[in-house]
């Protein structure tokens, strides 16, 4: 048992024997303490050694993944629990978490749907029109994948490598990244490419470009924009609802299910790595094992 795992055994025998907390506080304090201890191994430090500056940096990456305020001031909240829990049993004399700030709950953040939602925007779809199988793999990629908007238009069928269960992304700065490709994606694509694409008449320099418009182009960001509220529409939805939600989606559905926060960090392509440099931190083994492991698409 490391170290980390130790003082969080305690925390929470301290949670129930002497602060008496329900079960489900009591879950909900050591997930949270566990997120601090996966970010701790990924940049091999102790917990108990941490100081204000690394609590800092980590949450700075519950922004960065799109947590909402109140997810953030909850997770930040069991963490300073954790750390008085530490102070009281004298196991650290001086706590990091004192200055950390909660944030502000007016700061506004994009929405996040829930996998119900998803689902039903999905299932909104007309199948039966030309552009339906396209849009259902538009929406299965950019959810699936945790893919920008600017990335998915410009996905190429030389940047799928499905029989290896990854796709590659070009991103910000023109830098590379693998994300894994879940069954669903790889099922709407291949599907959409046969109903639909293999039969258009494509224009010339967009052969290689997977998602194209009616008149065989490269579609724009615009139109994305566009199928996705007309969907909302079309559903109800009272959210504001944007390609970058998906996104967003993406990586709170990750988080909330147990993924590592650095895998989903690298997935999301938040850092500055080019191809060579993909796997410094993490093989690709282990990318492939936190999004089939903890992505909703691949609990079905």
């Amino acid at each position: 048992m490391s170290n980390s795992e130790r003082y969080i055994k305690q925390f929470v025998a301290y949670l129930k024997i002497e602060k008496g907390l329900a079960d489900n506080s009591i879950f909900a304090y050591q997930r949270d303490v566990q997120k601090l201890s996966s970010f701790c191994e990924n940049e091999g430090k102790d917990i108990i050694d941490l100081k204000y500056v690394d609590l800092n940096q980590f949450v700075g990456l519950l922004y960065d993944l799109g947590l909402n305020p109140r997810s953030q001031a909850r997770i930040i909240s069991g963490i300073k629990q954790f750390y008085s829990f530490l102070i009281l049993d004298d196991i650290i004399k001086v706590d990091p978490s004192e200055s950390l700030e909660l944030p502000k709950l007016g700061r506004k953040l994009p929405e996040v749907l829930t996998i119900e939602e998803i689902d039903s925007l999905i299932n909104t779809i007309d199948l039966s029109k030309p552009e339906g199988h396209r849009n259902k793999a538009i929406l299965e990629t950019l959810y699936s994948c945790g893919l920008r908007v600017s990335e998915l238009i410009n996905l190429k069928f030389s940047d799928l490598f499905f029989d290896e269960g990854y796709i590659r992304v070009i991103g910000k700065g023109n830098k590379q990244r693998l994300v894994p490709s879940s069954p669903s994606v790889v099922k709407t694509i291949n599907f959409y490419k046969t109903s639909t694409r293999n039969h258009m008449n494509i224009t010339k320099g967009s052969e290689n470009i997977v998602f194209l418009n009616r008149r065989g182009s490269q579609l724009t960001r615009e139109m994305i924009f566009t199928i996705i509220k007309n969907l909302s529409k079309e559903l109800g939805l009272t959210k504001k609802v944007s390609p970058h939600t998906f996104r967003h989606s993406f990586a709170t559905h990750l988080l909330e299910g147990g993924a590592n926060l650095r895998a989903i960090q690298e997935m999301l392509g938040h850092e500055s790595i080019t191809t060579t440099e993909i796997y410094t931190h993490l093989d690709q083994g282990y990318l492939k094992d936190a999004i089939l492991s903890f992505h909703p698409r691949n609990m079905k």
